[in-house]
């Protein structure tokens, strides 16, 4: 199996949003990474599962009864998660803690908004 890491977005790789100036190749390329670890119904609702606890972080041990896949399975959706920079996890006693990572979701907001259109006038 490959040991293959998806680039972590970076304040900095965070561009102006698409509506405003095309994306460069190394963004679309990071960029692409993240869409793809979010493309996946699984891992879209890990997410948003992680995301509505309440403390804003989950224990694994919560995160694989919503599903109807394996304890591995669900370890490897939440991987790929952590590797494209949308959550983070922390290890305590025998359980892992996952939160989502705010500013990962705010710089593809903010490159998703389409604020600018209203500005510049819509096409």
């Amino acid at each position: 199996m490959s040991k293959k890491e998806l680039a972590v977005l970076q304040p900095a790789a965070c561009c102006a949003p698409m509506v405003r100036q095309p994306l460069g190749e190394d963004d679309a390329k990071a960029l692409a990474g993240v869409f793809k670890a979010l493309s996946d119904p699984v891992r879209l609702r890990l997410l948003s599962l992680i995301a509505s606890y309440e403390g804003g972080e989950a224990c694994v041990c919560d995160l694989t009864g919503p599903f109807d896949v394996t304890q591995p399975t669900i370890s490897h959706h939440l991987k790929v998660l952590r590797e494209a920079g949308l959550i983070d996890s922390e290890r305590r006693g025998t359980w892992v803690y996952y939160w989502v990572l705010p500013e990962a979701l705010d710089r593809l907001g903010s490159l998703l908004s389409t604020d600018t259109l209203a500005a510049v006038g819509a096409k």
